[in-house]
């Protein structure tokens, strides 16, 4: 199962050993879709354990970065950090992989693209979610009409915030996290992928709190400030003409509401958990008082990220185009940032930027061997 043995897989570096290290080291070392060569992190203790855990080497960000045999790089630092490692990784001429957003400004964004271009390099950016068989499923089911013409969508993400599980969560309520940045990138990368870029924006915000109490160990008592809106609410109008209601909240105590739901002229879609792979996925057509679930029909219905990375690192070696890629975490960026303005100026506005559907995943690629896929989650 993974790439041929006649093209090998390609050798990457990660920059990082948080949480979210383990999901790339995993498939690779599991799935064979790349190989990692060497890890590393500001903490190097821990990155010697996590690189002692999967058999790779712990460098410096420096040795790494000149290694010649590292060809492209993971990016998992903080969002701060986004930009700085991103651009350095490129400057050394790595094709870079980052994890959401691809940074917290959007003129960093655009830097990071621009000096990609400029270098021949690719960039892509989490999350690979949507390439899942949960939303390749949903799309296939809106491409062959069967909901009929898109017409409207409703996508929330509501939670009463993290600080009741996260051990550091001070960041999570800082410019550049708050629900929208740090949940909107699934949300919007799906309804991007599903129904087409977003033209226009509308948007309020508020917060419920100016300091939030820590409850997570170790250090539940402590006090965060709180200095980004942290209930988020906006209409969007996408480019084939549907309207959109997304609501990404830290400010809700519990609550029943769909994650995503799709109407179009003839029903109504269920979508599942953009920050999943698999499902379940429920339709509803018009004049029927039942749910029916729609059997999932794409490859991916498991835990798979880094297949964004390994599409990536395989349309680089062809010279296709790749599917979560940097020109749409871009406008996923511009986006976001064009609903906060919209929020602070009280009026409609325009991204900056636009975007196209990336291609569907119709079948389990050429540098994978799927299994064959299942109904539900």
């Amino acid at each position: 199962m993974g790439v041929s043995a006649s093209e090998g897989p390609q050798i990457i570096g990660i920059i990082g050993t948080g949480n979210i290290s383990a999901a790339y080291l995993k498939i690779a070392r599991d799935l064979n879709l790349f190989r990692v060569k060497a890890v590393t992190d500001m903490d190097s203790a821990r990155a010697a354990g996590v690189a002692a855990e999967y058999g790779v080497q712990a460098m410096t960000l420096e040795g790494l970065l000149a290694d010649p045999e590292i060809i492209a790089v993971v990016n998992l630092t903080p969002p701060g950090a986004h930009a700085d490692v991103s651009l350095k990784a490129l400057n050394a001429g790595k094709h870079v992989y980052s994890e959401k957003p691809l940074a917290v400004e959007r003129e960093d964004g655009q830097k990071i693209m621009d000096l990609a271009a400029a270098k021949g390099l690719r960039v892509g950016c989490a999350p690979d979610t949507v390439l899942g068989a949960g939303i390749q499923t949903a799309r296939e089911v809106i491409d062959a009409g069967r909901i009929g013409r898109p017409v409207a969508a409703n996508a929330f993400m509501m939670g009463s915030g993290p600080e009741s599980w996260h051990p550091n969560p001070d960041f999570f309520y800082q410019r550049g996290a708050g629900p929208l940045f740090d949940m909107g990138p699934y949300y919007l990368s799906a309804l991007v992928t599903l129904l087409g870029g977003v033209q226009k924006v509308s948007a309020t915000t508020t917060r419920a709190f100016e300091q939030r109490p820590i409850t997570s160990q170790p250090r539940a008592g402590e006090f965060i400030t709180v200095n980004t809106p942290t209930h988020v609410a906006a209409n969007l109008t996408l480019d084939g003409g549907a309207v959109v209601t997304l609501v990404t909240s830290f400010d809700v105590p519990g609550s029943d509401v769909p994650r995503i739901e799709i109407h179009g002229t003839g029903g109504t879609l269920s979508v599942p958990d953009p920050n999943t792979f698999g499902g379940p996925l429920r339709i509803r057509l018009r004049g029927e008082k039942d749910w029916t679930d729609i059997p999932l029909t794409r490859p991916f219905a498991d835990n798979a990220r880094g297949i964004g990375l390994a599409d990536m690192l395989d349309a680089a070696r062809s010279g296709g185009a790749h599917r979560a890629s940097g020109d749409l975490a871009l406008h996923v960026l511009d986006v976001m940032h064009t609903i906060l303005e919209s929020a602070g100026q009280e009026k409609t506005l325009a991204p900056r930027t636009t975007a196209e559907r990336p291609a569907p995943l119709d079948a389990p690629p050429a540098w994978f061997t799927a299994p064959a896929p299942v109904g539900g989650d």
